[in-house]
């Protein structure tokens, strides 16, 4: 396995030999082997195409996309053990266009000399911009490297689409209980490289709490479990107890996984959004607190409830444009966290009263038919007249004005002869 050593190297295995304790406990027992792989069994399992690939070292390039501690940096390290390719791990976060420019030349060299292929892992390819992702492709494109990336965010939204259309995007879940049970217990009773030193005993309690606590992130388990032995107090028989008592004394509370600029950030606000539509008062607000503990702009939930006031409610309810604009300004005037009080108003207010899209989908129609027919000319009745001039070009002629004719309402014509009876605004409240 060979690794480019000007980055960390995340792929070296900690020494049976060393203190137990030298390195995290996340890293001391990273898997090594697809038997000790816990999670993603529809991917990786026996026979699965995807660990099929990497044990015959037949990978394509793959954008690996999930969760934080859900197994995508092992998965590079077990292809890393598979492959005859050279292997080079690469980060976003810590190296460069420079660096990276460096590691392409020797595979370019490489690949002409030796006739070896390069599997290049790029830890958090969405850190790099899309100007900078470029410099993969002509590589990508020649063979010169096998591209694997690593990411938490939405490769739709953050690896350009010529990457994304020569790479497998593989996507990996949160761990589940049965998995993250699975890495608990090897940690508890692994001897040489685990916590078995510290002669734990966990309760269900305990176990329920810690999985609570990693939010399906084997390695925040690990590094909560670690956390939480090294604190819990020894018995006379030299048992340390962890309870969920002795959980709840050493955690603080868990921050809620949310990025205010990435894939999260769209699944909650369009589950807010989703749920006022469909009259669901309890899901908005569930899914209004999940924003806010998650450091949400308060002023962004303020506009997007502005926005369904107009585009969802609409006229089967106009008072819902007059409380959402005033939660907007309250929400300015007030401040987090008693903004909260005035979104929560909103959004009940707006999620309880009846729907109608009529004007959104109107508008949607209207500009549709805007962009397929070009500029028409306004008809010569609806012109005004401003100069004898335009007066004299027949402007505002044969225009009857409604107040003193209420039939022109009905019977006058007010769109371009092309467009002669469309109609756009369908009012239907629900």
């Amino acid at each position: 396995m060979a690794v480019h050593r000007d980055e960390p190297d995340l792929f070296a295995e900690p020494s049976k030999a060393s203190d137990a304790g030298a390195s995290p406990l996340a890293e001391r027992l990273r898997p090594k082997s697809f038997d000790d792989f816990a999670g993603q069994e529809e991917l990786i399992g026996v026979d699965r195409p995807l660990r099929k690939a990497i044990e015959s070292d037949r990978l394509t390039s793959v954008i690996f996309w999930g969760p934080p501690g859900c197994g995508k940096t092992t998965l590079a390290l077990l292809l890393a053990r598979h492959t005859k390719a050279q292997f080079v791990s690469f980060s976003a976060v810590t190296s460069g266009i420079p660096e990276l420019r460096e590691i392409l030349k020797h595979a370019e060299h490489r690949l002409a000399t030796k006739h070896q292929k390069t599997v290049l892992f790029v830890d958090e390819i969405h850190r790099f911009n899309k100007a900078q992702q470029d410099a993969f492709l002509p590589h990508v494109e020649r063979g010169t490297i096998v591209l694997i990336g690593a990411t938490t965010e939405n490769p739709s939204f953050e690896v350009i689409a010529p990457l994304l259309s020569r790479s497998l995007v593989v996507v990996l879940h949160p761990l589940g209980d049965a998995a993250l049970d699975r890495i608990l217990d090897r940690a508890l009773h692994d001897t040489e490289l685990g916590l078995a030193r510290f002669r734990l005993t966990v309760t269900g309690g305990a176990r329920q709490r810690l999985r609570n606590f990693a939010n399906g992130d084997g390695r925040a388990l690990l590094t909560a479990l670690e956390y939480v032995a090294e604190q819990a107090p020894i018995s006379a028989d030299g048992i340390r107890r962890i309870d969920e008592a002795a959980v709840d004394a050493s955690l603080l509370k868990k921050s809620l996984r949310y990025d205010k600029t990435g894939e999260e950030h769209y699944n909650l606000i369009s589950a807010y959004i989703k749920s006022m539509r469909d009259s669901d008062a309890d899901g908005a607000l569930y899914w209004l607190a999940r924003m806010l503990e998650g450091g949400e702009d308060p002023k962004f939930i303020a506009r997007r409830m502005v926005i369904f006031a107009s585009e969802d409610v609409g006229n089967a309810d106009s008072m819902g444009l007059i409380v959402a604009t005033a939660v907007a300004q309250a929400v300015q005037f007030v401040g987090l966290p008693e903004a909260g009080i005035n979104l929560a108003h909103g959004t009940t207010f707006l999620a309880t009263r009846a729907k109608d899209n009529a004007s959104y989908v109107g508008l949607q129609e209207a500009m549709s038919d805007s962009q397929q027919h070009g500029n028409l000319s306004v008809p010569l009745h609806l012109r005004n007249a401003v100069t004898p001039m335009l007066k004299g070009l027949q402007y505002g002629k044969g225009y009857r004005y409604v107040h003193e004719d209420p039939e022109a309402s009905s019977e006058q014509e007010h769109l371009p002869p092309q467009l002669k009876g469309r109609r756009y605004y369908r009012p239907k409240s629900r």
